[in-house]
């Protein structure tokens, strides 16, 4: 049962929807099952970075020996290398499922390094996108046959590596290869962040929020600094069909994916999809008219906060409170780097600590408030949509 069943439990209870007898049956068996149902956080904190260390261990000793190993060792103690997590793994499945999902993701992880070590050992051409296709398509197979949510994961971040990867290999002599680029992760970490909604939820869902959340902010600010500059003597821009290949993939790609993941909601993306369109052209923008400098001053800031906005007002639709809390998290921020970047370079020293201060105590309080309140209107809307 989900977590909190017990004043669920109580509830209905007082509203006379079950007997004293049911609910005395239903508590006797969640205490019979409550091992079965969790970890404390302590083991699982245990167990992620006893998986870490593993991997990372075992990384550190194969690269200690490389230079000692014939290449037939070589090979073969990379075979073992992946092998042996899987296998134990396997053996764990029934016995500790959990455990077993860890010594799963380690050995994917390491798959990794075994395909770039035979390639070493091999001496095949060098393509390193060509690398992690096959990483990810380790981990997508893993998923297939495991239905872990840990190998999906895994492949959640390593297909969008390999795709990025290919595009500037394919754009590495052209200018401006990055603003696709940028903007297709922009986009993906969005998709990935509005995965959970209220009628689907599951552990790869909060996977993915996660992946999306600690990713959005970076991504963002990755697509907002993009100039079109010339590099390394990359005078030459991308050729058209590359171009359209490119906006293609990183648009098309994020808006199948979020159709997969919130179907009939699933037009809400492409307001997603022009907010990062809009936010890719505040540094493409020419002319010296006084709109284009606007928006080059101003519209990342604009749009930065217009997220943030939608974030909550999504978050309150749709009962999420990451996205509320992520919405508050990039208005801060965004204030912030509009206070560094325009407003504290015109103050003096003095002047722009003092101010410095003041802004962090109005902007903290404000957030705080504007926050505890909103939570507060989520939570009674929860109470009255519950049974």
């Amino acid at each position: 049962m989900a977590r909190g069943w017990q004043s669920s439990l109580q509830r209905w209870l007082d509203a006379g929807l079950m007997d004293a007898t049911a609910a005395g049956r239903i508590r006797a068996y969640e205490k019979d099952h409550e091992a079965e149902q969790g970890m404390h956080w302590p083991v699982v904190l245990a167990w992620v970075f006893g998986g870490i260390l593993l991997g990372a261990g075992t990384l550190l000793f194969v690269a200690a020996h490389w230079e000692n190993l014939s290449p037939a060792e070589r090979f073969s103690l990379v075979l073992l290398m992946v092998g042996v997590f899987h296998l134990g793994g396997a053996f764990l499945h029934q016995r500790a499922a959990a455990l077993a999902r860890v010594l799963h993701a380690v050995g994917t992880v390491t798959l990794g390094a075994g395909i770039f070590l035979a390639g070493q050992i091999f001496h095949l051409q060098e393509h390193w996108p060509g690398g992690v296709m096959l990483w990810a398509l380790g981990a997508w197979l893993a998923w297939a046959l495991l239905h872990d949510w840990a190998q999906a994961a895994l492949a959640a971040i390593l297909t969008p590596i390999w795709i990025a990867g290919e595009w500037i290999v394919a754009t590495e002599y052209y200018r401006g290869h990055n603003l696709v680029l940028a903007a297709g992760l922009t986009l993906l970490s969005l998709i990935y962040f509005s995965a959970r909604t209220k009628e689907k939820d599951s552990t790869l869902r909060r996977a993915l929020m996660w992946l999306g959340g600690l990713s959005l902010i970076p991504h963002a600010l990755y697509l907002a600094v993009q100039q079109a500059r010339w590099w390394w003597g990359r005078e030459n821009t991308i050729p058209i069909e590359l171009t359209i290949v490119g906006w293609v993939v990183a648009l098309g790609l994020p808006l199948a994916l979020g159709n997969m993941l919130r179907e009939r909601f699933a037009w809400r993306n492409l307001y997603l999809a022009g907010w990062v369109i809009l936010l890719g052209t505040t540094t493409r923008v020419a002319g010296d008219s006084l709109f284009a400098y606007a928006w080059k001053e101003l519209g990342p800031y604009l749009l930065g906060g217009l997220l943030s906005v939608g974030l909550v007002w999504w978050g309150l639709e749709e009962a999420r409170r990451e996205r509320i809390n992520m919405g508050f998290v990039g208005f801060g921020l965004t204030v912030l780097l509009f206070y560094f970047s325009s407003v504290m370079d015109k103050l003096g020293r003095s002047g722009s600590l003092i101010s410095l201060g003041a802004l962090f105590l109005v902007l903290g309080w404000s957030l705080h408030r504007a926050r505890r309140h909103l939570m507060a209107r989520l939570e009674a809307a929860e109470k009255e949509a519950a049974p």
